[in-house]
């Protein structure tokens, strides 16, 4: 008998054995691709350090929506980068009305570096008894209530449909539209692309529908809010056409690996991040029905449209690698209402879509604020490049360990900061976790400074070639330090 009893203990240990290793994660395969810390993708282990939400810095207004066709209740906002020239459309809307009534236009900006902007005179519509204002689209309710378009980058793409935009209501579905200039739009042939009835969820469409054309996912990807248990949520299709979509499905939402709380969100305004196209952002507006902050006086004296204070609302930052999940790594908010009762009215502190460049350091985001009264505008919130999470090390110091992972290129560039007593080093060890030679930390040189783009070394130098395409962990041993993100580039 003690010899069957071994033999069958060595079988089911050598069975443990094998389900441990096919058990095992898989490592990431980053390629050069530039990963942020926005989410725990690339994280490990952490010591003494955590991920650290940052906060956009306030630039003032840009726009301001003083025109008569513009008025208190512009809003929808979106901003496009194209080229040199930057380029903004919002809803026109001086009186309150129903949503998609003919109340309703679309206007348009632009600006050279996104900071400066100014309203061409364009002549496309007459309204109000003016002939040449900045309205590019008029006379086509309900698409004029929330029109998104974007510009679309899919290889090959007729000159004619270079930029697209979806707009509608539930009445109506989102429709599709096509423009060759961005300002001279008509509607596409086809109509209505997305219909109520192909979405398995009650009441749909009544804010800003947003589109693009994913490079990674190489098709066209649409989220849009819809109501599920009496909460404002999103749900996202796509499609190989822009004409004809998938069955829409409910973005769920997770939080450092738990269940995110589910809040009310009026837009989702995701998009893929310029520097890195795989990972989407969502800089969503929060809306908390029913929190008042401002008494009757307090509102009678900012001037807000009576309707418009019973409520608040600030910009979250969610991200999403595609599928139906949101990471919802921060539940904190992301750029929160400002001094002053006028910041803390119903629908306000809205951001607009797409986060841009404005400097060789710099991006902005931009968000609609003051709504529902006179002094109702666009604002301009700035960040360094890949700035907003990073990984934080106190003075005291700390440690991060990423998952295995595989990447190509000949060079490590991190986007860091430091203070002068604080520092960076990096070490790279095998899946592992066993240090390779000559990128060990006793090799690493400490990477001190402020830079969106460093080339780390070690006593070898920077060539990490020999690594490429073979599974490595980074630890990075960090001292009064954030580290925002980092590619292997060649």
């Amino acid at each position: 008998m003690r010899p069957l009893l071994l033999f069958m203990l060595f079988i089911v240990g050598s069975l443990n054995v094998v389900g441990l290793q096919a058990g095992e994660p898989k490592p990431l395969q980053i390629g050069d691709h530039r990963e942020l810390f926005v989410d725990d993708y690339l994280i490990g282990k952490m010591k003494n350090v955590s991920l650290r939400l940052h906060q956009p810095v306030d630039e003032g207004v840009v726009l301001k929506f003083d025109k008569p066709w513009e008025g208190l209740f512009c809003g929808y906002c979106t901003i496009i980068k194209d080229g040199d020239l930057y380029r903004a459309y919002y809803r026109g809307r001086p009186q309150a009305g129903a949503d998609g009534d003919t109340g309703e236009v679309y206007c348009y900006a632009e600006s050279k570096d996104g900071i400066h902007w100014t309203k061409p005179e364009l002549s496309l519509f007459e309204k109000q008894g003016f002939k040449k204002n900045n309205i590019i689209l008029a006379d086509a309710a309900p698409m004029t209530h929330n029109l998104s378009p974007f510009l679309d980058t899919r290889p090959g793409v007729p000159e004619s449909e270079r930029y697209k935009a979806l707009g509608g209501t539930m009445k109506s579905g989102l429709v599709a539209f096509t423009s060759p200039d961005g300002i001279h739009w008509k509607q596409h042939p086809a109509g209505t692309v997305i219909s109520k009835e192909m979405v398995p969820f009650p009441y749909m469409f009544d804010s800003q529908n947003v589109a693009f054309w994913s490079p990674v996912e190489k098709k066209y990807i649409s989220y849009f809010r819809v109501f599920k248990d009496k909460l404002r949520r999103i749900a996202r299709t796509e499609s190989d056409d822009f004409i004809h979509w998938s069955e829409p499905v409910l973005m769920e939402y997770t939080h450092r690996g738990d269940k995110s709380p589910i809040e009310h969100l009026y837009t989702n305004q995701t998009h893929p991040y310029f520097r890195a196209p795989h990972i989407y952002l969502a800089v969503a507006a929060r809306f908390m029905p029913g929190r008042q902050v401002l008494t009757d006086e307090q509102a009678e004296k900012i001037g807000v449209h009576p309707r418009y204070f019973k409520d608040t609302s600030d910009a979250i930052l969610m991200t999403t690698r595609g599928g139906n999940m949101y990471d919802r790594t921060f539940l904190s908010g992301f750029i929160t209402g400002g001094i002053g009762a006028q910041n803390w009215v119903s629908r306000t502190n809205y951001p607009a879509l797409n986060v841009v460049q404005t400097g060789p350091a710099e991006m902005s985001v931009y968000v609609n604020q003051d709504y529902a009264q006179p002094t109702a505008h666009l604002r301009r919130y700035s960040l360094r490049l890949d700035g907003f999470a990073s990984v934080r090390a106190d003075y005291a110091g700390g440690e991060l360990v990423t998952k295995p992972l595989i990447f190509d290129g000949s060079e490590l560039s991190i986007n860091f900061s430091t203070s002068a007593a604080g520092g960076i080093k990096v070490e790279i060890q095998d899946e592992n976790g066993k240090p390779i030679p000559g990128f060990t930390l006793a090799d690493a040189r400490e990477q001190i400074g402020n830079e969106i783009n460093r080339i780390v070394t070690w006593k070898g130098g920077s060539d990490v070639s020999a690594l490429s395409g073979k599974p490595v962990r980074l630890k990075f041993v960090m001292k009064d330090a954030d580290l925002y993100s980092l590619q292997f580039v060649k």
